[in-house]
């Protein structure tokens, strides 16, 4: 990647989309700072898995460095269940409250295709949008409400 302009470049983090049960998944407390210490502008990981759903809370005393982006994954390829917008909503917050709204761009875990039916694909990108919008209404809404 060197040479590569930073803001080209957008990290993923995967335990592997095989369905098991992960757990020997290392935790991304330890590997955080490996993988900010990357050239890249974005980084991309799971986040909605419930096996690494708890790990947004390593934002709270991890300083996302200035200009870098989370780019969590807030829908699961891992279950067919659709998650509601309300969850997908709440989920990125998490990840804006301590990082700033304007550093946090919502995704799924990994790629959908293939392990998913692709009805229940376009159905969870459906909640991955109207949830963001809900999460965008309510994040600029407070920022507002305090100016």
């Amino acid at each position: 990647m060197r040479g590569l302009p930073e803001e080209q470049v957008r990290f993923h983090v995967c335990w592997g989309s095989w369905h098991g049960p992960h757990t020997t998944d290392i935790e991304f407390r330890h590997i955080v700072d490996l993988v900010l210490g990357i050239n890249a502008g974005s980084y991309s990981f799971e986040a909605g898995n419930v096996r690494h759903e708890h790990e947004w809370n390593i934002w709270q005393d991890t300083v996302l460095p200035e200009g870098k982006v989370l780019v969590p994954g807030v829908v699961s390829y891992a279950t067919n269940v659709v998650e509601h917008p309300e969850l997908v909503a709440q989920r990125i917050e998490r990840f804006a409250k301590p990082v700033g709204r304007e550093s946090v761009i919502a995704s799924t875990d990994c790629a959908l295709g293939g392990r998913i039916h692709p009805q229940i694909a376009a159905a969870k990108l459906q909640a991955l949008g109207d949830g963001a919008k809900l999460a965008t209404n309510r994040l600029f809404e407070r920022s507002a409400s305090h100016i």
